[in-house]
Formats: C-alpha cells, sequence, structure tokens
C-alpha cells in the first residue's frame, strides 16, 4: 500500500457570503495504489499564494510519494523538518502542510474503514448548537435584520457578522452605527439567541474605540467580540477584557501551536479561533486544540471555506469539551453546496457527530473541482 500521485488543485470561486467576492483555496487530492483518494484544502485567500501553495505542494511531493497513506503522522513529521528553514513560524509553508495533512487523513480512514472522528478517539458531544456565521452587506439595518432572521429561520441558534466587511454596511467605523446595528440584532433574533461581532482586518480600532464600542455592545449581551485588536496587542486585549463582560476572541491569524502558546500565555483571549487550513492541518488543529482545553478556553473552528475544511472542523470539534458550537455559512455557496454529494448541513439547529463514513466523510465530485480550477494566465 503506498501513495502513487500527489495533485496540487488551485480553485476560485464566487462566494456570495462575502458579497460575490471571488476567493481562493488549495486543493489537494491524494490517491494511492489501492484506488482510494484523500482531499484536502487550505485557505489561502489571494491568487498569488493560490499558486505559491501549489508550487511547494508540487515540490513537497517526493516526500509523499511512494509512502504508506496510513502512517500520516511521519510523513507529518518529516514535511515540518523539511520546511523549518523557510517555514519556521508559518507562512505558505503552513498552508501547503495543512492541505496535505487533511488529504492524509481523509486517506488513512478510508483505507481503515474508520470515519476522522473515530481515528481521534470518538465524540464527547452528543450534538453542538449550530449558528450562522456571515458577512453584513446591506445599507439598510431593517434589511439586515430581516436577514438575521431569514438566516435563523431554519433553527440555527444564533449569529455571527462580520464588520468591515465588503458591501455597503459600513460597520465598524461609526459608533453610533454600529450600536444602533447590535441593537436591531438583538431585537430581530430574540434574546435567547447566540450573538457575536467579527471585526475584519480592515478595521483599526484603538483601545479607547474598543473599549467605548464594546460596553455599549454589551448593553444588548452579545457573546463575544472577534479581533477588535488584531491579530495581537496583549496590553490592549487585557484592558478591554478588564472593562467588558462579553468574551474575547481572537487567535485566528496564527499558525502553529507556538502562536497559540503565546496567546494563552498572555491570559487575555477567552475563545480561540483555529483553521485547520492554515495551522499545519488536522494534527496541528488537535495539538492546539488540546493546549487550550488545558488552560479551560474555549476553542472555535474557523469553517468559513470549503466543505472539506468544514469536515476536518465538524470532526475535530466533536472530540474536545473546549467547543461549544459550530458555525455554518448562511447563503448557499460553490465550495460547500456543489462540491460534495451530500452538503454539511445541520438539523433543526444542531450539528451531530460524523461518525460512521470514512475518512472525513465526504464525496468530492471532481467536475466541480475542474469547473472552479484557477488557471495561470
Amino acid at each position: 500500500m503506498k501513495i502513487i500521485s500527489v495533485e496540487p488543485i488551485p480553485v476560485a470561486y464566487p462566494e456570495p457570503n462575502d458579497f460575490q467576492a471571488e476567493r481562493y483555496l488549495c486543493l489537494v487530492k491524494i490517491t494511492d495504489d489501492q484506488g482510494n483518494v484523500g482531499w484536502g484544502e487550505c485557505i489561502t485567500q489571494f491568487k498569488e499564494a493560490n499558486f505559491a501553495t501549489a508550487a511547494l505542494i508540487d515540490g513537497l511531493s517526493e516526500l509523499i510519494i511512494g509512502k504508506n497513506p496510513i502512517l500520516n503522522n511521519s510523513i507529518w513529521n518529516e514535511i515540518k523538518e523539511r520546511m523549518w528553514w523557510y517555514g519556521y513560524r508559518g507562512g505558505i509553508a503552513s498552508y501547503a502542510l495543512s492541505a496535505i495533512d487533511i488529504a492524509l487523513w481523509d486517506l488513512r480512514g478510508k483505507n481503515l474503514g474508520l470515519s476522522l472522528l473515530e481515528m481521534l478517539g470518538g465524540p464527547v458531544h452528543e450534538k453542538l448548537p449550530a449558528i450562522a456565521s456571515g458577512h453584513a452587506h446591506d445599507s439598510s439595518i431593517p434589511k439586515m435584520a430581516e436577514q438575521a432572521q431569514e438566516w435563523l429561520s431554519a433553527g440555527l441558534q444564533g449569529m455571527k457578522v462580520g464588520f468591515g466587511k465588503r458591501g455597503d454596511a459600513h460597520l465598524g467605523y461609526e459608533h453610533d452605527r454600529d450600536v444602533e446595528y447590535v441593537h436591531a440584532m438583538r431585537e430581530a433574533i430574540g434574546a435567547d439567541k447566540k450573538l457575536m461581532i467579527d471585526l475584519g482586518y480592515a478595521i483599526k480600532w484603538d483601545i479607547a474605540t474598543a473599549v467605548k464600542r464594546v460596553q455599549a455592545f454589551d448593553e444588548d449581551n452579545i457573546d463575544w467580540i472577534e479581533e477588535p485588536l488584531g491579530a495581537w496587542n496583549p496590553e490592549g486585549y487585557r484592558t478591554l477584557r478588564s472593562k467588558s463582560k462579553c468574551l474575547i476572541a481572537y487567535g485566528e491569524r496564527e499558525w502553529n501551536v507556538a502562536g497559540y502558546e503565546a496567546i494563552l500565555e498572555t491570559g487575555t483571549c477567552d475563545v480561540f479561533g483555529i483553521d485547520p487550513g492554515r495551522v499545519e492541518g488536522i494534527t496541528g488543529f488537535t495539538k492546539i486544540v488540546s493546549r487550550i482545553e488545558s488552560h479551560r478556553r474555549t476553542a472555535n473552528a474557523h469553517a468559513w471555506s470549503s466543505a472539506i475544511v468544514s469536515a476536518a472542523s465538524i470532526a475535530v470539534s466533536f472530540t474536545s469539551s473546549a467547543f461549544k458550537l459550530f458555525e455554518f455559512k448562511p447563503l448557499p455557496n460553490p465550495m460547500q453546496n456543489e462540491l460534495v454529494t451530500q452538503p454539511l448541513e445541520h438539523v433543526d439547529g444542531w450539528v451531530y457527530p460524523p461518525l460512521g463514513k470514512p475518512g472525513l466523510g465526504i464525496e468530492v465530485i471532481d467536475e466541480v473541482v475542474d469547473r472552479y480550477r484557477q488557471i495561470k494566465l
């Protein structure tokens, strides 16, 4: 039993949840001599990173082809040893390893006849609440409140909304408008639903602004505020955390265990966002989660790309008590709803342990991959 091919596949697709912006992912397809195929993904975000990641995966294939697909941990370690010179603190090397590692776990499960969740030791939750995770786009707050009600009409138990995103919402820039929006959302979805705010990288609040804004949001009992001071500001986050009652969330931009350990040591983060498509795959994801769990903090899967990363994220979310919910994009999109034969869905606002189907438990449609394949001109 051995791996015979590794194919990186950059894709570009329109994202309705991001104002129809073109978004980029690098998929990887790993095939063994038994005819089994493993699929992986990294969320490269920009097209130049997509092509660079594909080239790196192609180069790393020499460390993968000919290996036993069941021995995925040894392959992960060998790639880590190789990339130390150009990926010590993260970056595109972490993208490449992430995509490869997810595909190897998928392939391992298909060879063993076990689901990813079974390979990771099984579930610790019977079910997890599902929430909508979208962006605010419209200029009209009443229209956005109506949209929020639509998102939750199928049973979703709350929402996380992005400020400073594409579109006409213009949120994150004006105190009064932001407060009006949050109040409208709370009234629209009800007091019993979860409500989180996620600040995009375009928003550059200073500490005083963050404190004033979040204290105002506290009046409507938001559950957490995500990245209000960016990726790294320990003193600022310490001040904000002491002056507000909602939880502070960040960490999504880190690459590996060392990055998350640095945040944990500051004691300033309550909810850690983690994306297996950038943190060195499922192997890196589980290593990070174990640290967060030991510190008794909350982990939250960032799964805002394709069904491949979503499937990995759901499985890992069920392995640890650190996870409290799972996010779904509210609007159908190609990489979730077209890419696989059975799109991942919640059931009346709950997501259940993905057991039974081997590997990631999804069947990727090659024709859809080819439709969105990014061609370098």
